[in-house]
């Protein structure tokens, strides 16, 4: 019989011999277990997770190859560990992890207690809560064990983190050593670097007296400092933004401002309540003078009040990203070929009559041309007429009939792959439309309290969102009985001319292009006739236009989005 191994551990063992390590002796034990009960153990079907957390299900890659290995079918009967806990140590989704295994029809054996579990009866079932029970209340405790060794490492400044720009980590030894000799490291303390405090120092200096954080990052990178992490990209502004809030440059020492947890099977991060954070005074560690450090706040605190702000702090007043809505069609879309920083668009007023918006790469306007030689610009209206009038060119039937063969048959996939999906919404509905009778009822008759009229409120965006999924599938339908030359030549009549569409609506103009390219547009700065500008080659589809869509309707008048 063929028989599969899974070891883990949670924390990583450094200064421990490979010999040594507990995922090393899992395995070895385990394969001594397969060998008295005389399987054999190949060496694909050993699953290892080393330094990985027993919460975490998401992130664990040895886990996941095991449980993939699963489907369709497990090349393993058997599956061997130490104990149940190294499968993890979370009741629900370890029980749902036991259970997907057995089901595959794996037997599971523990070699440390020579036992199989098996979820045949409610006995085993309970056992199986028991031992899970366990598991996770010691994960708990474990936690909360090393919660107290940091706490107590953070009150008497030890570091309890990484490393800082600005400080080197100096290591304490005590007389106590290692397996392989070396002395045993007692703590980490932190102690200002002379060439790196320098630099903040400057980086604050430069902000209070009216820099910019792209002017600032300009200024390192022209000086060729290092940057934090390293690297050739050179200084950012959110760098930068990072130092100018560090409170640890002013002598003040924070801890426990935020509290893994676990959400979904894996480790996730949330804020603490100011209440709970640890502030120590540290002034050994001060950087920057208290003086210093109340003009930038000044100032930051000026610039956070003229941006308009929705509820969490989200920044409302332009847009933030490649995901948030643009006045612009290619900002952030196109891309520069010398440093494959983002082609983004620029105002220009100095020495002109009128502003005018022009596109360059991000990276030379930000960071500067020690960073990105790349000095091109181009006038927006030049570049997106060019790049639009290039698609219009490549649209034509042969390649539309093709897309639209594609998207087709993706639709039709998806109907074969969920049956019973319209069928299922339609009970829905069914059992949404009488539960609002009832809550229409309880109001009638007065007693409708505030929980009602929340239910009736749910009930009914709900059946908003059920008939919207069954108009979708309606819309499916139609469309999957359509013929592909007629709805392609369809699609180019209705599309008609790109360039004057795209600029219409800018918007749904920019997620069209993000589901029609590969990637980016690729712009590749170019001198003709004395003249510069750009060569831009890019790679897409037309068919993920059709797909994905919550309503097609393609026939009569209707247009389709």
């Amino acid at each position: 019989m063929i028989a599969a191994i899974y070891a883990r551990k949670s924390t990583e063992q450094s200064g421990v011999n490979d010999e040594e390590r507990s995922v090393t002796r899992q395995i070895e034990h385990g394969k001594a277990y397969a060998a008295r009960k005389g399987w054999t153990v190949a060496d694909e079907h050993i699953y290892i997770d080393d330094g990985v957390s027993g919460a975490e299900f998401v992130r664990r890659q040895g886990f996941l190859r095991l449980m993939n290995a699963l489907k369709p079918h497990p090349p393993f009967a058997a599956l061997i560990m130490s104990e149940e806990s190294r499968l993890g140590r979370e009741a629900i989704q370890v029980s749902y992890a036991f259970k997907q295994i057995i089901d595959s029809g794996v037997r599971l054996f523990f070699y440390m207690t020579d036992q199989e579990r098996k979820l045949d009866n409610a006995l085993d079932k309970m056992m199986l809560s028991l031992s899970n029970f366990a598991s996770e209340m010691e994960r708990e405790k474990a936690s909360q064990r090393t919660y107290d060794a940091m706490f107590r490492k953070a009150k008497v400044l030890h570091v309890t983190g990484n490393k800082v720009f600005g400080y080197d980590n100096h290591p304490v030894y005590g007389s106590e050593t290692n397996i392989d000799g070396t002395r045993r490291r007692q703590h980490v303390v932190r102690r200002i670097n002379s060439e790196q405090s320098k630099v903040v120092t400057r980086v604050f200096e430069m902000y209070a007296s009216g820099f910019g954080l792209a002017g600032i990052a300009k200024a390192l990178n022209e000086d060729r400092i290092p940057p934090p992490h390293g690297g050739t990209r050179g200084w950012c502004p959110t760098a930068l933004r990072d130092i100018l809030q560090r409170e640890l440059y002013r002598g003040v020492v924070l801890w426990n401002r935020t509290q893994a947890i676990q959400i979904g099977g894996t480790r996730k991060q949330r804020k603490r309540p100011e209440s709970e954070w640890l502030r120590i005074e540290a002034p050994e560690l001060r950087i920057v003078t208290q003086p210093l450090w109340e003009q930038v706040e000044e100032r930051r605190t000026r610039n956070l009040q003229a941006y308009l702000r929705g509820e969490g702090g989200r920044l409302l007043a332009h847009p933030t990203g490649e995901d948030r809505r643009s006045a612009y069609l290619l900002s952030s879309i196109a891309k520069c070929v010398t440093c494959g920083g983002s082609i983004v668009a620029i105002k220009r007023t100095a020495r002109q009559r009128s502003p005018r918006t022009v596109y360059r790469c991000a990276y030379h306007h930000k960071r500067g041309k020690t960073i990105c030689t790349n000095n091109v610009e181009i006038r927006q209206d030049i570049l997106d007429s060019a790049i639009l009038h290039a698609m219009n060119e490549a649209l034509d039937e042969r390649v539309l009939e093709a897309s639209v063969t594609v998207a087709l048959g993706r639709i039709r996939a998806e109907q074969e792959k969920f049956p019973d999906q319209r069928l299922a919404l339609e009970r829905e509905l069914s059992l949404i439309e009488t539960r609002l009778h009832h809550l229409v009822e309880l109001i009638a008759n007065g007693r409708g309290t505030n929980s009602v009229i929340d239910s009736l409120h749910q009930e009914e965006a709900r059946k908003k969102v059920v008939l919207q999924e069954l108009l979708m599938r309606d819309s499916l339908d139609q469309v999957v009985n359509l013929d592909a030359k007629r709805l392609a030549k369809d699609l180019r009549s209705r599309l008609g001319d790109i360039p004057a569409l795209f600029a219409r609506h800018v918007p749904q103009a920019r997620q069209m292009l993000r589901k029609l390219l590969d990637g980016h547009i690729i712009c590749e700065p170019i001198m003709e006739g004395g003249k510069a500008g750009y060569r831009f080659t890019a790679t897409g589809t037309f068919d993920r236009l059709l797909t994905g869509m919550k309503v097609i309707n393609y026939g009569g008048g209707g247009q389709g989005n």
